[in-house]
């Protein structure tokens, strides 16, 4: 593959998969994104301008898709509406987007003839309860919660009907809680990383019992450029890093590395309906195709993080104010 076009790149598990690209391969890529508050055009900033381009389009807009898909040579669609507390207060840019925009995207990919690979969640499953020793597998039954997971699940259906109906040539990941660099800080690791360093004091939602299996961003980009390469059509890979842990451990861990309390926080109100625990089965991936993730140890992953909010203030100051605005709004 010479020709790379990534949705939504610009925004924070995209914009980890374009510095992968260009710093272990020789792929061109070339990013469309809307640029909603969620993109940020520093987070792609020291890209190689002869192998980068940005384009600012909607993945909805057929014209410019199909403008950009008849040049590529893969399209990894990352783009998506993502934050489950956006999606109950306004759900209609989780339908345009996450639908009518795949939709589009696939319409065009049919019509050149290109590989596809389609970025997902692990929580169009649902949620597992905290003593349940399953974790979710390739075949685990979709039950979404809310309409950012349960548009999410459409749009992985609608890439299977157009394998089946179609024969187009794409793959599907499903990945688990992602964190790192570039990642918006109204998200629940940033956000309490950038408290500390603000000095305002973290929040954690209700008793912080909610468990994520998180994983760092570079080892889930290492896993769809492995699934990019060595995927069999068709199929769906299940991407995480065995990385189970409650949200109250999340941030005492973060305190503690951050020299503060692990006290040091307050609890604020729940979201409504907040999925008990998230857990993936990746073994297939590991197996069949021969991924590792680089951060098998957590509290490593987190302390490079935080290290990397630390260093990269000028990224986030901006949109600090803002945020626990919006926050403190919500009671939270």
């Amino acid at each position: 593959m010479a020709n790379i076009l990534v949705t939504g790149g610009a925004g924070f598990i995209g914009s980890n998969f374009v510095h992968y690209l260009l710093d272990n391969t020789s792929h061109r890529v070339v990013v469309l994104d809307k640029m909603t508050y969620a993109a940020n055009e520093k987070s792609l900033e020291g890209s190689d301008p002869e192998r980068f381009e940005l384009v600012r389009g909607d993945i909805a807009d057929r014209d410019i898709v199909n403008s950009l898909v008849k040049d590529a040579d893969a399209v990894v669609h990352y783009a998506a509406e993502s934050h489950n507390d956006n999606s109950l207060s306004d759900p209609s840019p989780f339908i345009h987007t996450n639908l009518v925009g795949t939709f589009t995207l696939l319409e065009a990919v049919r019509a050149y003839n290109t590989r596809y690979h389609h970025i997902s969640t692990d929580e169009v499953f649902g949620d597992l309860e905290l003593d349940d020793p399953a974790k979710f597998t390739e075949t685990t039954p979709y039950n979404p919660s809310s309409p950012y997971s349960s548009t999410k699940a459409g749009s992985d259906l609608l890439v299977r009907a157009w394998v089946r109906s179609f024969g187009i040539d794409a793959t599907i990941s499903n990945c688990s809680n992602n964190y790192g660099p570039y990642q918006h800080i109204e998200k629940f690791i940033p956000r309490q990383i950038t408290n500390v360093l603000s000095g305002i004091t973290p929040k954690l939602y209700g008793e912080g019992l909610n468990v994520r299996d998180w994983i760092h961003a570079s080892d889930h980009s290492s896993a769809v450029h492995t699934i990019l390469e060595k995927g069999a059509i068709g199929e769906t890979y299940l991407i995480g890093a065995n990385g189970e842990e409650n949200n109250i451990t999340v941030l005492r861990t973060i305190l503690r590395l951050m020299g503060q309390p692990e006290d040091a926080f307050e609890h604020v109100v729940d979201r409504p309906g907040h999925d008990l625990r998230y857990a993936i089965d990746g073994s297939r991936l590991r197996e069949e195709l021969g991924w590792t993730p680089q951060f098998t140890n957590f509290e490593a992953g987190l302390a490079d993080t935080i290290q990397w909010y630390t260093d990269h203030r000028n990224w986030w100051e901006p949109l600090k104010a803002e945020v626990e605005a919006k926050y403190a709004k919500a009671g939270q």
